[in-house]
C-alpha cells in the first residue's frame, strides 16, 4: 500500500542493488545468484555497462559496474572522487575500460563517429577555443558533424534560444560569466540533437533564475525520450530533477533506481513520516500501540508528528484506519527520508563527503 499523494512514478522498475560489488552496503539486500550477463542485455535504446571497472594504473576508477540506463533523467550521486565522472567518461569513449564492455544505444564507444552522432557530451570543466564568440563555438562543431552552412546556422540559434543566451550569442565567450559559460557548453551538447545527454554538473555557477531554466529544460529532455546522464553534488536538486539516481562511492555501485524504490530496499533504517493533523497527540498515542511505529516525536508548534516506522506499508495501512475512526483532518503527510541526501547517509554515513 502507497502513501497517499507523494508524487512518485509507481510504473518505475525496481532498483537494483550493488549486486556486484565488493563493498556491500549496510541492510541493503544482494542477489549473488544472477549473473551479470543474465541481467544486462545490450539494447538499441539503453546505456549498457557490463561487468565494467577502469583502473589508473593502481588507483581505482570504478569496479564491476553493471547498469542498463534507459531515457529519462538518470542522476548520478557520489562525493568527489567516487567514480562519477569516470561512468561519464566512459559513456562518452574519452577513456576505455580495463576490463567488460559499455555500449550506447547499441554502439560502442570505441567508435567515436557513430558515437557522437547520437551523444552530447558538457564536461564539467571550461575548454573553449580561444577567441570565438558563443556562436561561433556552437556552430563549428555542427560543422564538425557534416551539417551544411545553413542547416548548422539554423540549429545553432535554436540551441542557443533553448538555453536563453539570444542576447549574447555575438560576445566572446572568454567573456562570459561561469553561468553563462555552463549554457553555451550545454547549447553544444544540445545542437546535434543527440539520442543521449551526459552533462557532468551542469548547474555549478548558475543563478537560481538560470539554474530553474536549466531544470526545465532536462525536465523537457527527459519528457522528449532523450536519456539525460546528470552529476550533481547538490541533493536538493537531484531529488527535483531525477526519475533515477545512481549512488556510487570509492568506485562501486551502492544502490540504483528512482529514489522511493531505493529506499524501500533499505533496511535496518525505520521509514521516518512527517504528520502534520487537527490532533496530533491524539493520532500519536492511537498509533503509538502499533507494532511497526518505533517512534513518535510531537513537533514544538504541537501541529505534527514525526513518526519513525519499521514498516512504511504498514504505517500507511495503520495511519488511515486511524484518521477514518478518530476522525481527523490531515493537512500533511509525507515521507522525510526519501531524498538522496538520506539515502547517502544511510548507505555510508556521514563520513561520506556529500555536500
Amino acid at each position: 500500500m502507497s502513501a497517499p499523494n507523494l508524487g512518485q512514478d509507481s510504473a518505475m522498475s525496481a532498483p537494483n542493488l550493488g549486486q556486484d560489488s565488493a563493498m556491500s552496503a549496510p541492510g541493503l539486500k544482494h542477489d549473488n545468484a544472477k549473473s551479470a550477463a543474465a541481467v544486462y542485455v545490450p539494447s538499441g535504446d539503453r546505456i549498457v555497462f557490463q561487468n565494467v571497472s577502469r583502473f589508473y594504473g593502481e588507483v581505482l576508477g570504478v569496479n564491476r559496474v553493471n547498469l542498463s540506463i534507459g531515457p529519462g533523467i538518470t542522476s548520478l550521486v557520489g562525493p568527489n572522487g567516487s567514480g562519477k565522472s569516470t561512468l561519464m567518461n566512459l559513456m562518452a569513449g574519452l577513456i576505455q575500460p580495463t576490463e567488460g564492455r559499455v555500449e550506447v544505444l547499441g554502439i560502442s564507444p570505441r567508435d567515436p563517429e557513430r558515437l557522437f552522432r547520437v551523444l552530447g557530451y558538457c564536461t564539467q570543466f571550461d575548454s573553449f577555443p580561444r577567441g570565438m564568440t558563443g556562436l561561433q563555438f556552437v556552430r563549428s562543431t555542427l560543422r564538425f558533424h557534416g551539417l551544411s552552412p545553413a542547416e548548422a546556422e539554423e540549429r545553432t540559434w535554436e540551441s542557443i534560444q533553448r538555453v536563453r543566451l539570444e542576447d549574447a550569442a555575438h560576445r566572446k565567450v572568454a567573456a562570459y560569466s561561469k553561468g553563462m559559460r555552463q549554457r553555451i557548453k550545454l547549447a553544444q551538447s544540445l545542437a546535434h540533437r543527440p539520442r543521449v545527454v551526459v552533462l557532468d554538473e551542469p548547474l555549478n555557477g548558475l543563478d537560481p533564475m538560470a539554474r530553474a531554466e536549466t531544470i526545465a529544460i532536462f525536465r523537457t529532455l527527459g519528457a522528449e525520450g532523450l536519456s539525460v546522464i546528470v552529476s550533481s553534488h547538490i541533493l536538493h536538486e537531484v531529488d527535483q530533477i531525477s526519475d533515477r539516481v545512481i549512488l556510487i562511492n570509492q568506485g562501486y555501485i551502492l544502490a540504483e533506481g528512482d529514489i522511493r524504490g531505493v529506499r524501500s530496499e533499505v533496511k535496518g533504517q525505520p521509514a521516518q513520516i512527517l504528520v502534520r493533523c487537527s490532533q496530533s497527540r491524539l493520532l500519536t498515542q492511537h498509533l503509538l500501540g502499533n507494532p511497526t511505529v518505533v517512534e513518535a516525536r510531537i513537533l514544538p508548534d504541537d501541529a505534527g508528528v514525526l513518526f519513525r516506522a519499521v514498516d512504511a506499508d504498514q504505517f500507511y495501512e495503520a495511519f488511515e484506519s486511524a484518521v477514518v475512526s478518530l476522525k481527523l483532518r490531515v493537512d500533511q503527510l509525507r515521507p522525510t527520508d526519501e531524498d538522496a541526501d538520506s539515502l547517502y547517509q544511510y548507505l555510508i554515513g556521514e563520513t561520506g563527503g556529500i555536500s
